[in-house]
């Protein structure tokens, strides 16, 4: 059985909300022959990927988030077939599988909208999250751009919005919260206030990207957002800053991820800004105190958007840009292998790796 990469992409939507000339797809990448393959059999047409999972221990699950809800596949991507949402063209931005129940599935929508399967997608009920104080108004749809849950407390579940801070649920997903307080607290900083396309300079603070829980330290949140990377130790109730920039040059923090073997170790994704010219992977050995570059050799030619570390392998670690770069190392980041997605494939949102 291959070690597959997939990336998924979909078109770039502009500050303004006007879409590129970029164009969507999912490809599956042999890093052993290094050939890229598009895959379509069974997907929408045109299709738009901003999530994609492998299933731990099952490599040939493949889950895939579309522009028109979620497909699955049992073959390692040749064949796919729908599993259905709640209603019509659901745009799905997160996928989360529960960790100790392979048939429980969550999925981030557009909106603040999240749905849970509890029998492998058959079924689904769609969840209340009620608009989080601090939401900002942007030019694009609010969407739940990653979900998070306590491998140590599986009831605890974090949901982060792009442009909305987060919101927790202590139940499964049946009730929520949101968490955006102590966040809002920092834009009394100058340095911490941003603002691009809304009416308040807080929507930096807001602009949530990714968050990561180690089974090793329950309660313990880590939240990438615009300016930077944040910790909570108290399920999301007070964040501090980490200073990533003591550490690093860039620090538009896109993704944060924490390795499956190490719970120690952390992964994050630096950048300057949504689209830019240049990209980081930084890794933490210490569960945050310190940061290191982990890439060595690489040539990142636009902002780092997503980490996958291997489930399977702890030495396997692979990435992507946002304009189609997929960067990977077997070795633990001894040596790295760039591997090129088709010119039209700008919009990259996610990789996953078995």
């Amino acid at each position: 059985m291959a070690n597959y990469v997939y990336a998924g992409a979909a078109p770039v939507v502009s500050s303004g909300g006007r879409s590129g000339a970029t164009a969507g797809g999912l490809f599956r990448i042999d890093p052993a022959t290094s050939a890229c393959a598009a895959l379509a059999g069974g997907l929408p047409a045109d299709v738009e990927v901003r999530a994609v999972v492998v299933v731990p221990g099952d490599p040939r699950t493949v889950y895939a988030g579309t522009q028109a809800g979620l497909y699955v596949s049992r073959d390692a991507g040749d064949t796919w077939t729908s599993l259905g949402l709640p209603g019509d063209d659901k745009v799905v931005w997160s996928i989360l599988l529960h960790p100790k129940d392979p048939r429980t599935i969550y999925v981030g929508t557009q909106g603040t909208t999240v749905h849970r399967s509890r029998d492998g997608g058959a079924t689904w009920r769609e969840l209340d999250i009620p608009e989080p104080a601090g939401m900002v108004r942007m030019a694009f749809a609010c969407r739940v751009i990653r979900l998070a849950i306590d491998p140590g407390s599986p009831d605890t579940l974090y949901a982060a919005f792009e442009v909305g801070g987060l919101s927790r649920s202590l139940d499964g997903g049946d009730t929520w919260e949101g968490c955006n307080s102590s966040l809002l607290e920092f834009t009394k900083e100058p340095r911490l206030r941003s603002r691009i396309v809304s009416d308040t300079e807080t929507e930096g603070m807001m602009d949530s990207h990714a968050l990561a829980v180690s089974p090793k330290h329950p309660g313990t949140v880590y939240l990438a957002n615009r300016m930077g990377l944040f910790r909570s130790d108290d399920r999301a109730g007070r964040f501090g800053e980490v200073g990533i920039g003591r550490f690093s040059p860039l620090t538009y923090a896109r993704d944060v991820v924490v390795s499956p073997h190490d719970p120690d170790t952390l992964y994050a994704a630096l950048s300057v800004a949504a689209i830019s010219d240049e990209g980081s992977l930084y890794r933490s050995r210490d569960f945050g105190a310190s940061w290191t570059r982990f890439d060595s050799g690489v040539a990142m030619e636009s902002t780092l958007m997503t980490i996958a570390p291997s489930a399977a392998h702890p030495a396997r670690v692979y990435c992507a840009t946002r304009r189609g770069q997929v960067f990977g190392t077997e070795d633990g980041g001894a040596s790295w292998r760039e591997f090129r997605l088709p010119p039209t494939a700008q919009g990259v949102y996610a990789v996953a790796t078995a």
